[in-house]
């Protein structure tokens, strides 16, 4: 049985390359703002949010690992056709253009019996899907399927047993069990587009090499205690 843990990084596109119907649609809350203060926090976080969505960014980091193999293979946006490992040699870096990631996720993941994520349903998986198909790239399996099934385990769905307990981000819950947290590497989630736009593109690969490790033990722990076969 082949199974992986993946996750993305993502970054959204300058604002005002986005039509001005775009930026008038995400905007419409802020601009109903009066008080002139309001408003700027409502339209600074709205221009946040739009690295969130597939339509108004790109992914720029594809993180898979393979727990078979107990080895990491990281995908990061760039011009260059550049390969490195880490300095333990179980994570292996290369650049591609964001079409050449996706391209290279969607044929491994044909060969795959099992996806492991976090929050991959409501953010990873709908994200990657979108992007191939922006960008005319097939996906070669549909990890939006069977919720309830074995293909996709979403580990916040079951840390939440699907929905029915309060949700808290993959840092808390690393915390919670032990887990060292990507977040205990000075890098966030939050910083990507910060480190993106200062060209820090293989700090994110390397942020994104943690979340899926970190993920990875988390799974474990599930697998162990809270699987109920």
């Amino acid at each position: 049985m082949r199974r992986i843990v993946f996750d993305i990084e993502t970054c959204s596109f300058p604002f005002n390359t986005l039509s001005a119907s775009q930026q008038e649609y995400l905007l419409k809350y802020a601009e109903k703002e009066s008080d002139p203060e309001k408003k700027q926090q409502m339209t600074d976080e709205a221009i946040r949010y739009t690295s969130l969505y597939p339509f108004t960014a790109k992914c720029i980091v594809i993180g898979i690992f393979d727990i078979e193999k107990e080895k990491s293979y990281v995908y990061y946006e760039s011009d260059n056709k550049e390969e490195w490992q880490s300095e333990d040699g179980k994570t292996s870096y290369k650049g591609l253009s964001e079409k050449e990631m996706l391209e290279s996720f969607w044929r491994i993941a044909k060969n795959i019996n099992q996806f492991i994520t976090f929050n991959g349903r409501n953010f990873d998986v709908p994200f990657l899907m979108l992007r191939s198909a922006l960008l005319k790239v097939k996906p070669t399996i549909n990890l939006m399927a069977e919720r309830f099934g074995n293909t996709h385990i979403d580990l916040l769905e079951q840390l939440t047993f699907f929905g029915t307990t309060r949700k808290f981000n993959l840092d808390f819950y690393c915390n919670a069990f032990g887990i060292e947290s990507p977040k205990s590497k000075d890098i966030t989630g939050m910083e990507v587009k910060n480190l993106y736009e200062a060209g820090r593109i293989k700090d994110i690969a390397v942020y994104c090499s943690k979340d899926i490790y970190a993920t990875f033990q988390l799974f474990k722990i599930w697998e162990e205690y809270l699987k109920i076969k």
